[in-house]
């Protein structure tokens, strides 16, 4: 069973999502109980490989209230767990021009911590435009449905 604890709902609308992988995540005892209580932020956070290794950038957790002297630092370089053979895959991709490694969402499964990455690809700005105007379609699509079929139960 699989339960989400945060997701980067600003990663869809600024990047297009190639690819998805999961990796684990390092995480200490303090952070594990600030993620079980959902005090995590993804927004503008990333992924590098650096020497063979995957790292996360930016995502703060939220330090534990009863932690004390044992407390975490919230924007520290986070370590993802994943095959050599994976990383090498990803390395090779994010060289290419215009990729990055985006966490999608972050989310716990069978008591582990699990981090979704998505290759992307930045968005242009038209872009953004065309899918909000979608967005803005859909919505008027389902008011009008919606009403209609008020409509006809009066």
């Amino acid at each position: 069973m699989e339960k989400v604890i945060s997701t980067n709902r600003k990663a869809r609308h600024d990047f297009h999502i190639e690819d998805s992988f999961e990796a684990g995540i390092v995480l200490t005892g303090t952070e594990v109980k600030s993620v079980r209580n959902s005090r995590v932020n993804l927004k503008d956070s990333y992924a590098k490989v650096e020497g063979g290794e995957l790292f996360l950038y930016n995502m703060h957790i939220s330090q534990y209230e009863p932690g004390n002297r044992f407390n975490h630092e919230p924007m520290r370089v986070r370590k993802l767990l994943m095959r050599k053979a994976e990383i090498g895959r990803l390395a090779g991709k994010v060289k290419e021009k215009g990729f990055a490694l985006i966490p999608l969402k972050i989310y716990m499964r069978e008591g582990l911590v699990k981090i979704d990455l998505g290759l992307a690809r930045g968005k242009k700005l038209y872009d953004k435009r065309r899918d909000i105007a979608e967005r803005d379609r859909k919505r008027e699509m389902e008011r009008a449905v919606k009403d209609r079929a008020i409509k006809e139960k009066l």
